[in-house]
């Protein structure tokens, strides 16, 4: 069975209550669980992480090194400033996706820039939480074709 870490920046912690108008009304938990449940449908195991602070972010993805078959990572406000995850990413290589809840293209000038994203094989954006099932399953058909 696949392992991913499914990992999440700052303020998504806020779900449900941050800019109703981008993200709905649905929670952070809400979000967690649509997650489980299609992991388990998918065949797969994925653990969940959230944090607001970069460098438990990339520790984290440091932790994968071994122990993680992919990752699918949202990395928020990070997306546009971190080359630290970016490095993380590149530093334990394994295949990653990069999930994005709203069109982040069609929102400020400033978030058309994803470092992560200069890793990630694809990145789905503006699906919603859907948007994450989307990822696992681009995650997992990627990982069936790389040799084990």
């Amino acid at each position: 069975m696949k392992k991913i870490l499914v990992i999440n920046g700052p303020n998504l912690n806020f779900l449900g209550i941050r800019e109703k108008n981008i993200y709905g009304n649905e929670t952070y938990d809400d979000l967690c669980e649509l997650i489980q449940i299609s992991a388990k449908k998918l065949g797969c195991e994925v653990e969940l992480y959230q944090s607001n602070h970069e460098g438990c972010l990339v520790d984290k993805i440091q932790q994968c090194y071994g122990n993680k078959d992919g990752i699918v990572i949202n990395p928020a406000a990070y997306t546009h400033t971190s080359v630290a995850i970016l490095d993380a990413l590149k530093a334990v290589n394994i295949p990653a996706v990069e999930v994005h809840i709203s069109d982040v293209d069609s929102r400020e000038d400033f978030r058309k820039i994803s470092y992560a994203g200069m890793y990630c094989f694809a990145r789905v954006a503006g699906e919603g939480f859907d948007g994450y099932v989307h990822a696992l399953k681009l995650l997992l058909e990627k990982l069936s074709l790389c040799p084990t």
